[in-house]
Order: C-alpha cells, then sequence, then structure tokens
C-alpha cells in the first residue's frame, strides 16, 4: 500500500471518528421530558420484547424476541433476558444493574454488569431516556469480537419504550440494534413468547 493511500485512510477513519463524537446528543437534553423512566419501575415483572439488527448500510441481518424477568431487590435490579434468534440461536444475559446516585446536573446514575459485559455500563437517566456506553465479547462461532455499544432507551408511555444501540469496533459503526419492550397490558394480552420456535 503507497503512503498517499495510507494517509488518505487514516485521514476518512479520524473524519469519521470526529463526526461520530460530535453526533452523539447529550443525555440531558431529556431532562424534564415524560414520562419518566426508572429502569427499577419499568423492567420490575414481565417485559417482552422485538428486536433486530441491522448492518451499517441498514441491510436487515437479523431478527429476534427476548423475554425480560425482573427482579428489585433495595438498590438492586436483576434482569433475566431470553433471546430466541429467527434462525434458532437462543441466548440468556443476565443484567445486575445498580443505582449509584445523582450527578450535580440532576440525571440518575446506574451500573450495569453482565457476564458478556466487559467491565461495567455506566449510564444516566435524564427524563424519559437513558443512555449508556459498554463494551461486549460477541460470539463468533470459534472466536469472538469487542465491539463498543451506545445504547439509549426511550420510554413512550407507561408500558412501551424503545431501545436503540449503535455498534462499533475502533470508532467505526458495524451496525444498530432495534427493540421494542412491552410491559403490563400489552405482555397481558400478547404473553410471553414462546422461545421454544420462532413462529408460535
Amino acid at each position: 500500500m503507497s503512503m498517499a493511500r495510507l494517509s488518505q485512510l487514516l485521514c476518512a477513519g479520524l473524519f469519521l471518528l470526529l463526526i461520530s463524537g460530535c453526533a452523539q446528543r447529550p443525555v440531558q437534553d431529556f431532562t424534564g421530558s415524560q414520562p419518566e423512566l426508572k429502569l427499577e419501575e419499568f423492567f420490575a415483572g414481565d417485559v417482552i420484547a422485538y428486536g433486530l439488527f441491522e448492518d451499517r448500510f441498514g441491510r436487515l441481518q437479523r431478527e429476534f424476541k427476548v423475554n425480560i424477568t425482573g427482579e428489585v431487590d433495595g438498590d438492586t435490579l436483576t434482569l433475566t433476558e431470553d433471546f430466541l434468534y429467527k434462525d434458532g440461536e437462543t441466548q440468556q444475559r443476565i443484567w445486575t444493574i445498580k443505582t449509584t446516585g445523582i450527578s450535580e446536573d440532576g440525571t440518575r446514575l446506574y451500573s450495569g454488569t453482565a457476564a458478556d459485559v466487559i467491565g461495567a455500563a455506566n449510564g444516566e437517566v435524564a427524563g424519559s431516556a437513558l443512555f449508556w456506553s459498554y463494551a461486549v465479547d460477541l460470539n463468533m462461532g470459534d472466536s469472538s469480537l469487542r465491539v463498543k455499544f451506545d445504547d439509549w432507551i426511550y420510554q413512550m408511555d407507561e408500558h412501551v419504550a424503545m431501545n436503540r444501540a449503535t455498534i462499533s469496533k475502533f470508532g467505526l459503526e458495524i451496525g444498530t440494534v432495534t427493540l421494542v419492550f412491552l410491559r403490563g397490558p400489552a405482555v397481558n394480552a400478547i404473553g410471553m413468547h414462546d422461545l421454544t420456535r420462532w413462529n408460535s
């Protein structure tokens, strides 16, 4: 590879890093928005989710369903997430999420851990929105790929929340994950997912 070509690639990569950094909206922009998101209240009990993964070009790559059970003990929320992908793969993730206080600007602080999360996911809630960022080792068969999640949850009403996560590696976007969470009457009407088969 020529030095000129290498220089072009480095400049392009730096430009992408700069615009991705500038595009991040501060969670404080949601201060005062309603309904107020409280993870330990919204995710207590049974929640179901529908999700999809799109690559960086917007092409649909995977669809999945999730059953989530939330248990609250003091300042700790434990979320057991059971996944079924359309191709038949199943997965479980167990989050342990703690409230860690209030920031100087009034946002609520959370810290979460899970087996495949590197270190902790640290985030904050303002109004109806949560933002947190964390690294995950994705299973790639015989190997794994460490990627970064920039993860937003927006509570839409008492029983519905949306989740949008951008996945990146070395600052370059790989794809996005979108989920809708349903609780309360929606779960009562639909029921928990049958995770033994996709069309159920």
